[in-house]
């Protein structure tokens, strides 16, 4: 299965503040992102291959977070 994602609207983060918080915050949008794109192809894929739906989202959107540009400010 290949996605890809590509996020034209660069985050701007604070290089000061790049915290735990801040980490799962930017994953938890990543995955919101992945699973309203490809949730159903997922889930198809997780069913048809015995796999864990929850982990394959995680993957992908790690993977995701590839694909942003981000802008830092320092």
């Amino acid at each position: 299965m290949i996605m890809d994602i590509n996020i034209d609207i660069p985050f701007r983060l604070n290089f000061n503040n790049l915290d735990g918080e801040t980490q799962e915050k930017l994953m938890q949008q990543s995955k919101h992102e992945v699973e309203q794109r490809f949730g159903a192809e997922i889930k198809t894929y997780a069913q048809e291959n015995d796999l864990d739906y929850g982990q394959l989202l995680e993957e992908e959107a790690i993977k995701n977070l590839y694909n942003h540009k981000f802008k830092f400010t320092v």
